[in-house]
């Protein structure tokens, strides 16, 4: 959980000049995405998730969003949120983000490999056992994708990070564009 999320708030919930304006529908949004991110983490069981979610839902104003995000999510010092704009990705974000993908490649590069491994050499084993072992060549290759993935992490990780950061910028300036046209 980042703590970019408190900048992803109309307002920051936490400061006391905004803990009495009225929640967004935008607002409640961000709440229950972080709450919903925390259910599938396990950092909150069920019957927890529904009640905060239900007082999330029911939030009048920016205060009532607080007293059930702050145990999931860092505060970070005001000053820095001002820096940047709502709802913009921090380089921690981004570098966290990057290296989940590349986790979920390497996984599943090794069901790849596992997978193909498997089916092949039962084929061979039932259909051609003593035979040529035909199997290593797709094993093989799905190990090199494997081994590729291992190998290069950082590589993988900087391109993912360099998509992460265009796809914000590009969603920054839609979100510009767009509160620019409605002025």
């Amino acid at each position: 959980m980042s703590s970019g999320v408190w900048g992803r708030f109309e307002q920051d919930p936490r400061s006391p000049q905004a803990a009495r304006l009225r929640a967004s529908d935008r607002d409640r949004d961000v709440a229950l995405e972080v709450l919903g991110q925390a259910f599938a983490e396990g950092r909150l069981d069920h019957e927890e998730y529904d009640a905060r979610s239900t007082a999330v839902t029911s939030a009048k104003v920016l205060g009532d969003l607080t007293a059930h995000l702050d145990d999931l999510v860092p505060d970070v010092p005001a000053g820095a949120l001002a820096h940047r704009p709502p709802g913009s990705l921090t380089q921690a974000d981004v570098h966290q983000q990057a290296v989940r993908k590349w986790e979920k490649s390497r996984r599943e590069a090794a069901t790849g490999f596992l997978t193909v491994s498997l089916i092949c050499w039962t084929i061979w084993a039932v259909v051609m056992f003593g035979e040529f072992a035909w199997p290593v060549f797709p094993s093989l290759a799905a190990l090199a994708n494997l081994v590729r993935t291992q190998v290069q992490k950082q590589d993988i990780i900087e391109e993912h990070e360099q998509e992460l950061v265009r796809r914000e910028e590009k969603r920054l300036r839609k979100r510009e564009l767009g509160s620019g046209s409605s002025d």
